[in-house]
């Protein structure tokens, strides 16, 4: 009897172990996992910093947008009585296409010695550059265009969007995600890409200088449009927003090392 019992017992304890095993042993193992992996989430405190710092970026990613989509790189302006009669003419243009504009001399600031600005009313003529297409420079107020400085200007604005893109990519997943192993591609992305767009701006500088010298001919005024303000302004935005990002992925708190606070200090 007492040997049944025994056996019993035994065998039980076995169905018992075996029971616990794949279900109590693995779950109290995923419990662990599951532990550690809370332990590395963020706080509220923390995803509330980073949306902050993602609003902040996307700012800039915004300002990128309306700057390489825009012509209103840069003016070109004629001297407003060049042709003697009642109007006059003045180029905008940007990375993609550029617009000529008929304009009226009687609307311009007496004061102004140049035709413009371009957002005055008047007839407009817009075309889109053949740099991307047959390779032909543009041909401007019988100023040729540098093609290879425009193209340049033109492929760092392009990289610069998609290094943003991919930015914007990994700030999602972390917040979705709830961990910080995104931040630091994130902040590399967005650093890279406010670094782009800013070079962007000195190329296409180079290409108006470069137009400018080909031919001398015609008289010309120059002077960069809001688009450039709009892009030089994301790229400060951008390297800000990286910055940012970079701080946050920190396991500590600079402040807290740069800045301690008085009771440690004393």
């Amino acid at each position: 009897m007492w040997s049944n019992f025994f056996v019993q017992q035994d065998e039980e304890g076995r169905i018992g172990v075996a029971g616990a095993g794949p279900g109590g042993g693995l779950g109290g193992l995923s419990g662990m996992k599951g532990g550690r992996r809370r332990s590395h989430k963020m706080s509220d405190s923390q995803e509330g910093k980073i949306k902050l710092a993602f609003f902040v970026s996307i700012v800039g990613v915004t300002l990128t947008v309306l700057g390489v989509g825009t012509e209103f790189w840069v003016e070109l302006a004629q001297p407003k009585n060049f042709s003697s009669n009642q109007t006059c003419q003045a180029v905008h243009y940007g990375l993609w296409k550029g617009c000529t504009r008929t304009l009226w001399v009687a609307d311009i600031d007496p004061e102004r010695t140049s035709c413009g600005p371009a957002d005055l009313p008047g007839e407009s003529n817009c075309t889109y550059f053949k740099f991307f297409t047959s390779g032909e420079n543009a041909v401007i107020f019988k100023k040729t265009t540098n093609k290879n400085l425009n193209l340049a200007a033109a492929i760092l604005a392009l990289i610069s969007l998609t290094m943003a893109v991919m930015g914007s990519i990994c700030i999602t997943m972390s917040l979705s995600k709830g961990v910080r192993f995104f931040l630091k591609p994130a902040s590399f992305c967005f650093i890279v890409s406010g670094i782009l767009v800013l070079l962007s701006i000195l190329v296409f500088h180079q290409s108006v200088l470069a137009l400018l010298s080909s031919d001398h001919s015609i008289p010309l005024h120059h002077e960069l449009s809001w688009s450039v303000a709009s892009v030089g302004s994301a790229g400060a935005i951008l390297i800000i927003g990286g910055i940012l990002f970079l701080l946050l992925s920190l396991p500590f708190s600079p402040w807290q090392k740069c800045l301690p606070h008085g009771d440690s200090a004393t």
